[in-house]
């Protein structure tokens, strides 16, 4: 069953162009690869999903809900859950602090969370501007999962963080995949670690939906072609 539909929007900032034909449909349980290059589109097509644009033209389905006039916090409440670009946790609160801020009733609560990243544990009373960039990132995640949502927006969740913390963050996409039954929408540039945990991928070129399919048939010549530097 298809939980997401993005239907051929166009999005604008101001008078600028950014978002020409972009199309995607997630189902419930599913992970979509969201790539392309820099500047083409990704993180305005997070934006629109999430409200925080509004599409010019085309349509936004989540659940049966066409989102054109619903405000970001109606399709959080929804189930829409964003890990947004840049962190973005409220650093003059603790860890605990900023968890309870987004709660809302559902399975996930701050046990769950640190079970997924013990860490967060560890430093609940910390203010989170004192914690590090991969512990920071930890904590946009579980802030999101407080959320309850139903569907997951990671917009490059693991973009400058050290090796061993991106590869913590994997491990986390591919537990939330494997025992949580959640939707995943997952911007980021590294194919190996997106082809272990997708199912679906679409490619976007100039605020355009160039490519949809299995992420299995994300061959070379489709990856030199619309992701080559």
């Amino acid at each position: 069953m298809t939980l997401l539909s993005v239907q051929s929007i166009a999005t604008f900032y101001g008078a600028s162009q950014a978002l020409f034909d972009v199309s995607l449909d997630i189902a419930e349980g599913e992970v979509m690869a969201l790539m392309g290059r820099n500047g083409m589109g990704k993180s305005t097509t997070v934006k629109t999903i999430c409200r925080m644009l509004a599409a010019r033209s085309g349509r936004v389905v989540f659940d049966g809900h066409d989102l054109g006039a619903v405000p970001s916090h109606k399709a959080a409440r929804l189930g829409i859950g964003l890990v947004p670009e840049g962190r973005r946790c409220f650093t003059n609160l603790s860890v605990e602090e900023n968890l309870i801020a987004a709660a809302r009733k559902g399975a996930w609560d701050t046990t769950k969370v640190g079970q997924l990243f013990p860490r967060l544990t560890e430093r609940r009373m910390q203010l989170a501007g004192s914690l590090s960039g991969g512990e920071q990132q930890m904590l946009a995640i579980g802030r999101a999962l407080m959320t309850n949502p139903r569907l997951l927006v990671l917009d490059e969740a693991t973009e400058g963080l050290a090796p061993l913390v991106r590869q913590e963050i994997w491990d986390a996409i591919a537990t939330l995949k494997r025992d949580t039954g959640m939707a995943l929408l997952v911007v980021d540039k590294s194919i190996k670690e997106l082809a272990q945990i997708a199912d679906h991928a679409t490619i976007l070129e100039r605020g355009t939906s160039v490519w949809t399919g299995r992420m299995d048939e994300v061959t070379n010549a489709i990856t030199q072609k619309f992701l080559g530097i």
